[in-house]
């Protein structure tokens, strides 16, 4: 009879039916998606880089000295003593009445930073004694010539020991009869051979620098002492300073 199945049909059908159960039934389902990577974190801060210099850092009392300075990496600068906070980079003109040491500090985000520079003062030459209707050659000659100060390990001419030797160079150019031994002097620090050598520099320097005010040569004679005859006996600054000169004797 038509629209009817046959038992064979059946059959099939059944069994196509099983096959599309089994098939389904032995289906994977798909992994799951992996997490997503974590993001990188951000590189830490850059530390302060901060740098100090001063235009010299030996003056006489009353002159001036530039302080100049520049920083990376800093949101806030401080410079002691007596400036403040300044920009992250700039100049500053100071006149310490003392030997000074100059300290600026650069913090930011990634930390802080120092740098310090030293300003030394130079002790002011005594004060001549009041003339004297008669005074001698001897104390004309303490009067006015004027020992030359040097700077750690330098026999280089400063500028104050420029006007000093400048002031015994005009004395010894109006008293043309005087001689003088020019004695090279150093501090207590380094061996006895360094010091010999290196005082022998100092009087040497002194020695050209005269000549070339026209001074005549055949007047200046030179002994090093390096460091065998301090004019200090202290271990600090102040008191080597004194050491490091050439001094003047009148030769006899």
């Amino acid at each position: 009879m038509e629209g009817r199945l046959t038992g064979k049909q059946v059959a099939v059908v059944a069994l196509m039916a099983l096959l599309l159960v089994v098939a389904g039934g032995c289906k994977k389902a798909p992994p799951p998606a992996p997490p997503p990577a974590p993001a990188p974190a951000p590189p830490p801060p850059a530390r302060p880089t901060v740098t100090l210099r001063a235009s010299q850092t030996f003056i006489a009392p009353g002159d001036a000295v530039t302080l100049t300075w520049s920083s990376t990496n800093a949101t806030e600068l401080d410079l002691t003593p007596g400036v403040g906070r300044v920009a992250p980079e700039g100049t500053t003109r100071v006149s310490p009445s003392a030997s000074t040491t100059y300290v600026i500090n650069a913090k930011g985000p990634g930390g802080s930073a120092e740098q310090s520079v030293r300003i030394t003062v130079s002790a002011p030459p005594p004060p001549p004694p009041p003339p004297q209707p008669t005074a001698t050659v001897d104390e004309l000659f303490r009067r006015n010539v004027m020992d030359a100060f040097f700077d750690y390990d330098q026999a280089d001419i400063r500028p104050d020991a420029r006007d000093a030797l400048s002031k015994t160079a005009e004395f010894l150019r109006t008293h043309r009869d005087i001689k003088v031994l020019i004695e090279g002097h150093c501090d207590e620090r380094g061996s006895t051979e360094y010091n010999l050598a290196l005082g022998d520099r100092r009087a040497q320097a002194a020695r050209q620098f005269l000549i070339s005010l026209g001074v005549s040569a055949d007047r200046l004679d030179t002994v090093s002492w390096g460091k065998e005859r301090p004019f200090c006996t202290e271990s600090n600054e102040t008191c080597w300073q004194q050491n490091r000169r050439a001094h003047f004797v009148m030769a006899k």
